[in-house]
């Protein structure tokens, strides 16, 4: 192993979104910065595959929405202009054997658990307006609302099973889990984080509102090219050492030191860190705390979007899986279609034990149902999930097991001596999103400059 010498006022480790903010930042501000990746690539869980003929796909993180005024502020700033998700036209529904069109927000359900449904979201965002954002774990009731899990929450509040099951498909389309997963405090948490659930749900005025030109790696890849000299890439952390005085951080090869280091990767990655002295208690059993979100994203791409010439927006939804949600996907030309399909939580799980092939005939297999035969043809499929990725166990974000909030949410974002916490799962604000691992970055990037 070698030693850089050269004293550093702060490392950063990990060049996702909320990596590449707070080095950005603190550039600014004046400050030496390295910045150390695991992989070849910079933007983490935001990951655009890009094709010979020009077109891409989005792997990861992909989409962006009213109130993320971060992340357009930085798509502004590095020129990456942003278009509507496509969304005009009838969605499509099947259930029960049937497939139905249907416009507008509201799915064609019985009546009753119709309902049922409508009542659940209403007190769902009624609730969520009584977290402390800032600190969940002061939330009135915080304790017992962290030891209720979301399902628990769902059978004691809706009596109709079709209507459990269509929520059901919102919570996996929303934190890429299921309902048994995670605390109904975290539900809620999450809730406000990102507005409302209706925001959270919609592509009109919602999360999935607006997409990247060129991709959302695009962004990220602009941003470290105006610092490329300062990032070591193929670099994953091994060992974080800090005394009174510095902190060395340690890959493979080097070992480098600084005044403060900035550690921007999931907690669930944190845990393969070895740092000395210990980190404390509390701190060590928030990282065993919030293992990862569960997704595949299943990509079909056609020589035109052929569901639009029968008036279809490409937006489908079922409880019947594999995928159980699409979106339409294709750029904003028009000139390839592209259908994107959500496989989520242990759905996703169970589809990570079939072969290439075979997750290839059942994605397959979904659109078809949904669109007709055709989608059963496309010119190029492909599949991912940040499940069997070593520098990322999972995606979209962290998903908090019941009753973490409550016993070590104080931890997630307090600094040990010199180590400092970001990354999405630490934002308060569009918590699990980019513009969350955005905003992460630039609370970190004050917090050392302070």
């Amino acid at each position: 192993m070698t030693d850089d010498k050269k004293p550093y006022d702060v490392l950063v480790v990990g060049a996702g979104y909320a990596g590449l903010t707070a080095a950005y930042e603190l550039i600014k501000a004046g400050r030496t910065v390295l910045l150390l990746e695991a992989r070849d690539r910079v933007g983490g869980r935001v990951h655009t595959q890009r094709f010979d003929d020009g077109s891409y796909v989005d792997l990861g993180g992909a989409w962006v929405g009213p109130t993320q005024d971060r992340l357009y502020a930085l798509a502004r700033a590095f020129g990456v202009d942003t278009f509507p998700t496509y969304d005009t036209g009838k969605s499509t529904q099947y259930f029960r054997g049937r497939v139905k069109r249907y416009k507008g927000l509201i799915p064609p359900l019985p009546l009753f658990s119709l309902l049922s449904l409508d009542a659940a979201i209403r007190r769902i965002n009624k609730l969520s307006k009584t977290v402390d954002l800032a600190e969940p774990w002061n939330t009135p009731n915080a304790r017992q609302l962290d030891t209720l899990t979301l399902a628990d929450w769902m059978n004691g509040q809706m009596s109709y099973e079709t209507a459990r099951q269509f929520f059901t498909i919102a919570v996996g389309a929303i934190w890429a889990a299921d309902p048994a997963d995670f605390s109904l405090l975290h539900a809620l948490f999450y809730t406000r984080s990102g507005r409302d659930l209706d925001t959270l749900m919609n592509v009109k005025n919602g999360a999935q509102a607006e997409r990247f030109v060129g991709g959302a790696q695009t962004i990220a890849d602009r941003m470290a090219a105006t610092f490329a000299d300062r990032i070591v890439f193929n670099a994953p952390v091994r060992t974080i050492t800090q005394t009174d005085a510095q902190v060395e951080v340690t890959t493979d090869t080097t070992a480098y030191t600084a005044s403060r280091v900035i550690v921007a990767i999931p907690p669930a990655l944190q845990a393969d860190i070895r740092f000395e002295p210990a980190l404390p208690p509390h701190r060590q059993k928030l990282m065993t705390q919030l293992p990862m979100g569960a997704v595949w994203k299943c990509y079909a791409i056609y020589d035109r979007p052929f569901w639009r010439d029968q008036g279809l927006n490409g937006l489908a939804a079922t409880p019947d899986g594999p995928i159980t949600v699409t979106f339409d996907n294709s750029p904003r030309d028009g000139s390839q279609g592209i259908l994107m399909g959500f496989v989520l939580g242990s759905k996703a799980r169970d589809f990570s034990r079939l072969s290439d092939n075979e997750r290839r005939a059942s994605a397959l297999q979904s659109f078809a149902t949904f669109f007709g035969p055709e989608a059963a043809r496309p010119r190029r499929y492909l599949d991912h999930s940040f499940l069997n990725e070593a520098w990322s166990k999972g995606c979209y974000a962290a998903v908090p097991q019941p009753g973490f909030w409550t016993s070590a949410g104080p931890a997630l974002r307090q600094p040990v001596g010199r180590i400092h916490w970001a990354g999405t799962e630490t934002s308060d604000v569009w918590n699990g999103y980019i513009e969350g691992a955005v905003r992460s970055g630039e609370r970190v990037a004050r917090e050392v400059t302070g």
